[in-house]
């Protein structure tokens, strides 16, 4: 039995199941409306004959945030979606031909150091990872896990007087560089500044709890089904739960009077009716080209989306194999020799000199397959990409064999560059949306309610927290919360 006045939830991908499944789980009527033919959204999934690949996040990082939004729902989710945590979470090679396998509990990892960095470098890391500790339990009750489309929100005295004594308004490689001196470890506790995308030396501090989150709580996989069985088993719990589900139709205009929303236009020419909408989805592309002719209704204008600044994209491609490689890591990032090179080409809409590569190559059944990132610009740099992607994919090729994959030319693969980004609904091709600059961070990313537009909300990586399967699914209950906080 559902209660209250109807919901249309826009876009299945993480964010909008999280928040169907809330509602739904809260006796809400919920409709989602997903243009695609399945759900996920940025974690999706492509077939290349027998093989299967996901094409969106492949790292998996607090599993908590996933089961507290199932048991929102009334489910647990062991039984919906298994996980396991994966041994090591990653393995981070360097150009000089050494390695780092990142692996649970502090006195294993130290081990690692020590044997990778000696027995000072060790105690150092030790030091840190107790600091990325505290970063973290000062941010995320305060910052990350809680509503930011209030001012007010930021006005926390004591809570933003604790992140600066530990550090967290520095420059995230200013207060590593703090703490360890090897700069291999260095790299090992920056890189994920790539994920909000900045360089280590423009991301403040706040963001080494990214690394807190890889490398101390551990990185999980799906027993089965990739990552795209967690959308999967997403929707199936909403449904049980009693949401409905509209696939392969699309949402084209929110409908508002003077009270505020009012229905949800399709693309078939329906017409749902609705007092709330949850906007999960790329937030340029709803706003339109032009006012008045995107999915959201010019009153729905928000001003920290007048000058949007992109996250770099990516380039990945995807390699059907015959069988896995022996040895070979869940996750292995090759460190290139190049550093801040490679993120100075970046950040001027270059591709990058000596870039890292993320190669993942799940051990689950089924047949076997590679699947390797190299970040690159997105398309506001202005970088001709069709003849760019070919010297590209030669050149992750050459690299690869280097690293000890053989000869993958003759391979069949999927390629995914910034313009295939952008057919599949990215802004500025890129599937990481806004980058993280504090310009852009809590209160000034773009907000999660409409003012002007009552029953207007939003949820995803365009708003706070921001980028990563825990932000999306936060995002979607912070929208769902504040539904049910407003409705009987």
């Amino acid at each position: 039995m559902t209660t209250g006045e109807p919901i249309v939830v826009v876009g299945a991908g993480l964010a909008g199941l999280a928040a169907a499944m809330r509602l739904a789980g809260a006796g809400r009527e919920v409709t989602v409306v997903e243009a695609a033919d399945v759900p996920g959204g940025c974690c999706g999934t492509a077939g290349l004959g027998s093989h299967r690949f996901d094409t969106g996040p492949s790292v998996l990082t607090m599993p908590g945030v996933l089961a507290d939004t199932f048991a929102a729902a009334g489910q647990d989710m062991e039984r919906w979606l298994p996980l396991r945590r994966l041994d090591p979470y990653y393995r981070l090679t360097f150009h000089d031909g050494s390695h780092l396998d990142v692996v649970a509990g502090a006195d294993a990892m130290a081990e690692q150091v020590r044997a990778l960095c000696g027995p000072a470098e060790a105690g150092r890391y030790l030091r840190l990872r107790r600091l990325l500790g505290e970063l973290f339990d000062a941010e995320w009750s305060t910052f990350i896990d809680r509503d930011m489309t209030r001012l007010r929100a930021l006005a926390r005295p004591y809570a933003l007087a604790r992140l600066a004594a530990l550090g967290g308004f520095r420059r995230l490689d200013g207060l590593v560089r703090r703490h360890l001196t090897d700069e291999r470890l260095i790299r090992a506790h920056t890189f994920q500044a790539m994920y909000v995308g900045l360089s280590p030396r423009r991301a403040l501090g706040v963001y080494a709890v990214i690394a807190h989150m890889d490398t101390v709580g551990g990185v999980y996989f799906p027993r089965e089904g990739g990552m795209h069985a967690v959308p999967r088993a997403m929707a199936a719990a909403a449904e049980k739960a009693g949401a409905v589900f509209r696939y392969g139709v699309r949402a084209t205009r929110i409908e508002t009077d003077g009270a505020g929303v009012v229905a949800v236009r399709l693309d078939t020419g329906e017409r749902l009716a609705a007092r709330h909408a949850v906007v999960a989805c790329d937030l340029v592309r709803a706003r339109g080209l032009r006012g008045g002719d995107g999915l959201l209704p010019e009153e729905a204008a928000d001003w920290r989306l007048r000058r949007p600044r992109f996250s770099p994209s990516c380039l990945v491609a995807h390699f059907a194999l015959d069988r896995r490689p022996g040895g070979q890591a869940h996750h292995t990032l090759h460190f290139g020799r190049e550093w801040e090179a490679t993120f100075a080409a970046l950040e001027a809409g270059r591709p990058q000199p000596d870039p890292s590569l993320l190669v993942t190559c799940p051990d689950e059944c089924g047949p076997a397959t590679l699947s390797v990132l190299e970040p690159t610009p997105n398309m506001r740099g202005g970088a001709g990409w069709a003849a760019l992607t070919p010297r590209l994919v030669d050149r992750m090729l050459e690299r690869l064999a280097g690293l000890g994959y053989g000869d993958l030319s003759g391979r069949p693969r999927l390629v995914f560059d910034p313009p295939a980004w952008r057919r599949l609904g990215h802004s500025a091709g890129t599937p990481f949306a806004l980058d993280a600059r504090f310009t852009q961070t809590a209160w000034f990313r773009p907000s999660g309610v409409a003012r002007r537009v009552p029953g207007l909300h939003f949820a995803g990586m365009y708003t706070a927290p921001g980028v990563g399967v825990p932000p999306v699914l936060i995002s979607g209950r912070l929208a769902a919360e504040r539904i049910l906080g407003s409705t009987p």
